[in-house]
């Protein structure tokens, strides 16, 4: 029998890693434990879309940031101005940019949302926009700001965590025999937690927690997770490689 993970991942993204985990001898079962909703914030990227002329940067820190501003651009058939630069935080966000026609400037080797501002260049004075899910960390902005930079938010989408139509199926899931669970941001930490609760919550950290990266991780400590691996490359293949070397050593 093959061993089972729990993945937390949108519902949009989530056949990515069960594709990867099945391609490793690992049955992925997806319950999403957040959702993702770009319309809501439609207008403010309409309004960061207008004013972004001069900008020095625009910094994108997922791929669901990046699908929502192609949406809005292919909405209003506008184009990003030729002076400003475009940051992806990893090759997933870039690859929605690409696929796109938008040239992509950045992205760093590290792929940590705090690593974008090492690889900006001088940012003191400059204008910087971030457009960004309204559930993320201050890390980027505080550390723009400790350089000198001007910067913006804009929220890209909005993060629902813990949609009610997931709470039935993970608490079934979580009765069942899984090998782990599989958290991809401190959002899907939070809605699990949010939707299994009393006795599905206390088996959840029983079980051992394999995270994308380092916030992930520590978000999931907080929570009353075990942290049994954390992906060295912060992507779903870098999570599946993760996952395999530790609970299926010998398919990896």
């Amino acid at each position: 029998m093959r061993p089972r993970i729990l993945v937390t991942r949108p519902e949009a993204q989530a056949a990515e890693l069960v594709g990867l985990l099945d391609a490793r001898g690992i049955e992925g079962v997806s319950v999403p434990t957040v959702a993702i909703d770009a319309d809501a914030s439609g207008p403010e990227i309409d309004a960061m879309l207008a004013g972004l002329a001069g900008a020095d940067w625009l910094v994108l820190t997922s791929a669901n940031g990046a699908e929502a501003l192609v949406a809005r651009l292919a909405s209003s058939g506008d184009r990003l101005p030729e002076g400003t630069r475009v940051a992806a935080v990893g090759p997933a966000t870039a690859d929605v940019l690409a696929v796109a026609g938008i040239r992509i400037d950045h992205v760093p080797d590290d792929y940590l949302t705090v690593a974008i501002a090492d690889g900006l260049g001088d940012v003191d004075g400059r204008r910087v926009v971030l457009a960004r899910a309204d559930a993320a960390t201050p890390d980027l902005h505080d550390a723009l700001l400790a350089r000198g930079a001007r910067v913006e938010e804009v929220v890209a989408y909005r993060t629902v965590e813990g949609p009610g139509s997931s709470r039935d199926r993970l608490q079934s899931v979580l009765q069942s025999d899984l090998a782990g669970i599989a958290f991809t941001s401190g959002s899907t930490v939070r809605g699990l937690t949010r939707l299994a609760g009393g006795v599905h919550r206390s088996r959840a950290r029983t079980l051992p927690a394999f995270c994308i990266g380092p916030v992930t991780a520590a978000e999931a400590r907080q929570s009353g997770f075990h942290v049994a691996a954390i992906a060295s490359i912060h992507t779903a293949v870098g999570l599946a490689d993760a996952i395999a070397a530790t609970i299926a050593p010998e398919s990896s």
